[in-house]
């Protein structure tokens, strides 16, 4: 096993005074830091109670009206889609982040959701989906008597 040492951010200019500046220019590009991820899928948690499942999508900045939630056998599918306004703009941008997009994910369900009983919020940027499950899936706890 070998070990190198780095000089903590230092570059090495005796050795090779132009080959850290390579890999400076390929990482720190500005072209791959300003490119539109058009791919991108909100982060999700799944938590699972005794009588519930959770599922909560991270879907800061947009409405509640933005969302399509439809459930096709037991394959539920979240999509949104968000409007670009066509208003006319009257402001010189020097740079310009803001992106639409649009999204589309799906969740399998488990047999023991009750399919009748799924309930959606959307507070503070989470769109909560709260699915039931049914009576004979819930733990039933209760006392046995040693004989």
């Amino acid at each position: 096993m070998t070990l190198v040492k780095f000089n903590n951010g230092q570059r090495n200019q005796v050795v090779a005074p132009r080959f850290n500046d390579v890999f400076d220019s390929i990482f720190n590009d500005s072209f791959i830091k300003n490119t539109p991820q058009l791919t991108k899928v909100p982060a999700v948690n799944i938590a699972e109670t005794e009588n519930s499942f959770s599922i909560e999508l991270a879907v800061p900045g947009m409405k509640k009206e933005d969302f399509k939630i439809s459930l096709d056998k037991n394959v539920l599918s979240v999509a949104a889609d968000v409007k670009k306004d066509e208003t006319a703009e009257t402001k010189k941008y020097n740079k310009k982040e803001f992106s639409y997009a649009s999204f589309t994910r799906s969740f399998t369900l488990p047999e023991i959701v009750d399919q009748a009983n799924i309930e959606a919020a959307y507070v503070d940027g989470i769109l909560t989906l709260t699915l039931a499950k049914k009576e004979e899936a819930k733990v039933q706890t209760r006392e046995i008597a040693v004989k």
